[in-house]
């Protein structure tokens, strides 16, 4: 299994910038797809952003799209969430999340991811 922390969240305004880090620990996170998640209180997680295992290739929520950019490093074991232009709705716990089976894809439920991190809170007041 994957072992991920997420780190970088932190409370800012409205039409700031955050970026989320994840390192992740195990061998084969070069072979993973990787994604990113969020959960705002009463809420189910909620996709957000994957990118394919080689980096050629990502799908963004439409929620987030043209604001939020997913990239990684396969050599340092780490996957980036870059946020601009961040609104009170984008206020939530993001969690880093690793494909549960190598598939070579664009998984974006979250049963597809097998490998969680603990969370950081992002907040962002108006």
């Amino acid at each position: 299994q994957v072992q991920l922390v997420e780190s970088g969240g932190g409370l800012v305004q409205t039409g700031s910038t955050l970026r989320l880090s994840c390192a992740a620990s195990e061998h084969t996170f070069s072979s993973r797809a990787m994604g990113w998640f969020r959960q705002a209180p009463g809420k189910e997680r909620e996709f957000v952003a994957v990118i394919r295992w080689n980096g050629g290739s990502t799908s963004i929520a439409d929620s987030v799209k043209g604001r939020f950019t997913i990239s990684r490093d396969n050599a340092k074991n780490m996957v980036y969430l870059q946020m601009n232009s961040l609104k009170p709705e984008d206020t939530a716990v993001y969690y880093c999340a690793a494909e549960y089976q190598l598939s070579g894809g664009l998984p974006k439920r979250v049963g597809d991811f097998g490998s969680w991190g603990q969370g950081t809170q992002v907040t962002v007041s108006s």
